[in-house]
């Protein structure tokens, strides 16, 4: 919604601002709305693969959207994870086989519906308390792999974002583009009369107006959205680590998922107190 607002000012800004001095119809030249949108669109199908395209489409919603990751995501999230380690701690590691195996039929899993729809956050969950039950691996080796999938997982979901921010810096070059087109018309209709010629001129100036507004005004703002919402969703895979390893390393339910806390950011982090309650309520 604020991507909206941003986008309502700066028509405001650009376009009625303009119409308090001049006429804003002379800004409507529809061939050079034509030309510049056909240079967007053929630019970016052109700068990318099949899977950063469906991508970007894709990820287009999520700048339009509300962030799903909040506190409550992040209480549930450290919820689950002192219950699993809890269980372990309790029961032993094959306690939770049929858990991680079936996360869909499991009954703790099954507590947390927002979670348990978050179909990577699962998986990676799963995947890490498999190789723990299988003890092959110990946690310097996990962590090293978690890193990497994480790093992984990072640069993978900026291909979208950062696709989308280079077509937006390449507009206004795009916009220059269109404008000596509109030039090259003018200077082919010497002949005519100024105010024929001037109105020629205005218009290809438009073609650089819009490259200029479209990239800083529309497409940078709404990669900046979409880069912002990708990094969100990657701190639950931050959390999930810290828990798992601090539990590997042979600290307690209780405080594994403390250090799972402290790397959350300031805005959605639970005070140790309201984390505690929390826990101790979902166990009773």
């Amino acid at each position: 919604m604020l991507l909206i607002a941003g986008y309502i000012i700066i028509l405001a800004a650009s376009f009625g601002t303009f119409a308090v001095h001049g006429n804003v119809f002379a800004l409507w030249v529809p061939t050079e709305y034509l030309a510049i949108m056909g240079l967007l669109v053929g630019g970016f199908v052109a700068s990318n693969g099949p899977k950063v395209l469906k991508s970007a489409v894709a990820s287009l919603g999520l700048a339009f959207k509300g962030s799903k990751f909040n506190r409550a995501v992040y209480v549930d999230l450290l919820s689950l994870l002192y219950e699993i380690l809890a269980k372990v701690r309790k029961e032993g590691l094959m306690s939770i086989e049929n858990d991680v195996e079936n996360p869909d039929s499991s009954p703790i899993f099954g507590k947390y519906p927002t979670l348990a729809a978050d179909h990577h956050l699962i998986e990676f969950l799963c995947d890490y308390l498999r190789m723990m039950v299988g003890g092959n691996l110990n946690a310097f080796e996990i962590e090293n792999l978690m890193d990497m999938e994480i790093e992984t997982h990072h640069q993978e979901a900026h291909q979208a974002p950062h696709a989308i921010d280079e077509i937006g810096q390449a507009m206004p070059a795009f916009g220059i583009v269109v404008c000596v087109m509109g030039v090259v018309n003018t200077m082919g209709s010497v002949g005519e009369p100024p105010a024929v010629l001037g109105k020629m001129v205005a218009g290809a100036l438009v073609g650089t107006f819009l490259g200029i507004l479209i990239s800083y005004g529309f497409v940078g703002p709404l990669a900046s959205q979409i880069k912002q919402k990708v990094s969100e969703s990657g701190k639950v895979f931050q959390v999930v680590k810290v828990v798992l390893l601090a539990s590997m390393n042979g600290y307690a339910p209780q405080i594994a998922v403390e250090f799972g806390r402290k790397v959350l950011y300031s805005t959605d982090r639970p005070t140790f107190i309201e984390l505690e309650e929390e826990i101790k309520s979902r166990k009773s």
